[in-house]
């Protein structure tokens, strides 16, 4: 703890807001509180509970916290905390968005949908090893990542030479079938979700080629309100589609997209722009002036343009038109006979 003057003192306190709250009322009564801390494990309950009691708190990026070489090899909670009260104090902290406790609960439901997403492949897995460890052989038109009705039937066929196989396959296709409804249940839960309480913004996500319902809801669940980035570049860099971009002594280096992230919506948004590219012509347009190109480095730059739309979107409260005059003169190109070739014919 740290006054305007110096060093207060340092302490430990269990892990309850109302026992700091409590020491601070009684110590320093009347007196504007400044409070910060890493983000982590604990989320933003804390942050919340002390915004509510009028203090001004910020919860940092613990990789944008200025540290000392001897840091490195020094460090401890109590080095740990006199630094951030001394850069608190200099002002030279600048803290993270803090979401509300909704779109925090709403968050979390993506994060287990996350989860189960992983253990629905494990599941898989699981089954395709008992199989290949008993020497069972998959047939051709089932062995893909795509488990059909039929493929889930032919594994409950299986005829295995002892009781104990079978039921341990039974057990296996327990767990994927709970795992599976569950995969479902909660991807309808997040759009249900956001058709009631997000309805506007949910439709203006929608409305870009390529983000379907799902993607929507987790889109407002990670980021909340696109209205609070000024401009497309402080959107993207949030996502974290930027370049890596190293310039020094007249020479620039650009080393593909920063580690700097929102891993999982960046994913989504990727995947999502292999969608657009087969549904919107004006992408399709881009692709082709880029051919030649590698692919996946084109697919990102279509990312970035489909965050540029989403902010778009959003900010100006109007649904995505796909722009049909460019599937038109691409039509038309394509039809066009060769002029070249019809002047060399009638020369030759």
């Amino acid at each position: 703890m740290r006054t305007d003057v110096c060093e207060h003192r340092s302490f430990t306190t269990p892990p309850d807001c109302n026992v700091l709250y409590e020491y601070v009322a009684k110590n320093f009564p009347g007196h504007e509180v400044l409070l910060t801390y890493e983000a982590g494990c604990c989320g933003f309950g804390a942050a919340r509970h002390f915004l509510n009691c009028g203090w001004e708190v910020k919860v940092v990026n613990p990789a944008d916290i200025p540290r000392k070489d001897k840091q490195t090899y020094q460090k401890t909670d109590k080095i740990d905390c006199r630094n951030l009260s001394k850069q608190l104090q200099a002002g030279q902290l600048k803290g993270i968005y803090i979401p509300d406790e909704k779109q925090d609960l709403l968050k979390s439901l993506v994060r287990q949908r996350v989860e189960i997403t992983k253990g629905l492949r494990a599941a898989k897995s699981r089954i395709k090893s008992l199989l290949l460890y008993h020497s069972i052989v998959i047939p051709d038109k089932y062995d893909n990542a795509n488990w059909s009705k039929e493929f889930i039937e032919w594994l409950n066929n299986i005829q295995w030479s002892d009781t104990s196989g079978e039921s341990c396959l039974k057990s296996k296709l327990k767990v994927l079938d709970t795992l599976t409804q569950e995969h479902l249940h909660i991807a309808n839960e997040l759009r249900a979700y956001c058709r009631k309480h997000h309805k506007q913004d949910y439709y203006l996500l929608k409305s870009i080629p390529g983000i379907g319902g799902y993607l929507a809801a987790v889109i407002l669940a990670e980021i909340g309100d696109l209205r609070r980035f000024s401009n497309e570049s402080q959107f993207a860099s949030y996502i974290g589609i930027i370049p890596v971009i190293r310039a020094s002594g007249g020479t620039e280096h650009i080393n593909g997209v920063t580690p700097r992230c929102r891993s999982l919506l960046r994913s989504y948004i990727i995947e999502s722009a292999w969608i657009a590219l087969r549904l919107d012509p004006e992408m399709q347009a881009y692709y082709r002036m880029h051919s030649g190109k590698n692919p996946k480095s084109v697919v990102v730059k279509i990312a970035r343009k489909m965050l540029n739309r989403m902010l778009s979107v959003i900010k100006n409260n109007r649904p995505y038109q796909i722009n049909h005059m460019i599937q038109t003169i691409e039509r038309t190109k394509s039809n066009q006979p060769n002029t070249e070739t019809a002047e060399n014919s009638t020369v030759s």
